[in-house]
């Protein structure tokens, strides 16, 4: 049997480190900015709904246009 790290799964637990007396919305805070940095959320996101290789490529592109005219219009 194989596990979730072998089939490209994430097998990982946050853990947020409470001092004595710490206040349990700043924990929260903490957890949630941890949450953010894995991109758990994001990735879910992007697997709900299929997107074909040739729209992905054509996205990255019409982006990196976008933000070579803001770097030519900065310039100028």
């Amino acid at each position: 049997m194989q596990s979730q790290k072998e089939k490209g799964g994430v097998n990982a637990m946050i853990i947020v480190p409470i001092k004595e007396g710490e206040n349990i919305e700043r924990a929260l805070k903490k957890f949630k900015r941890k949450f953010e940095k894995t991109g758990a959320v994001r990735e879910m996101r992007s697997r709900k709904n299929f997107e074909k290789p040739s729209v992905k490529k054509r996205m990255a592109m019409q982006k990196a246009i976008y933000v070579q005219k803001l770097r030519l219009q900065e310039e100028q």
